[in-house]
Formats: structure tokens, sequence, C-alpha cells
């Protein structure tokens, strides 16, 4: 496999979930709220910069998706 540009899987996965928010009409306000009513300290700064980089971990990916109620996922 060719090697992929600089930045190609950060913006993979950020579109990944901009999609799923997007779909859903949440905002990052509203994610980070549904976030905490699941115990997870996170605020809407917080997902926007998390969103911004694409460079958040698994565990918040499958946090905000588990969230979101999204349980499957077309790549």
């Amino acid at each position: 496999m060719a090697e992929r540009e600089k930045g190609y899987w950060e913006n993979k996965v950020k579109v990944l979930l901009k999609v799923e928010l997007t779909k859903q009409g949440v905002t990052y306000a509203q994610l980070a709220e549904k976030m905490r009513k699941m115990g997870i300290p996170e605020t809407e700064p917080n997902v926007r910069n998390k969103l911004s980089r694409g460079t958040f971990a698994a565990t918040f990916l499958i946090q905000a998706l588990e969230a979101l109620g999204v349980s499957e996922l077309r790549l």
C-alpha cells in the first residue's frame, strides 16, 4: 500500500465523527453534555479542539459514538 500523505488518518477519523454529529444534528456542546451524562468529563471547547486536531484517542471516539447512540460505522 502506498504511503498516505501527512494528516490523512487524522482527517479521516475527524470527518467520520463530524459526519455522525451532522447526521444527528448534534452540536459540540450537546455532545459534551451527552458525554457528561455518561460520567465522562468533557467540555465543548475540549470536544471542539479534539475534533479540530483529529488526534484524539480511540477511547474518545468510542465514547463519543456511544453518547450519540451509534452502534455501527461504515468506513
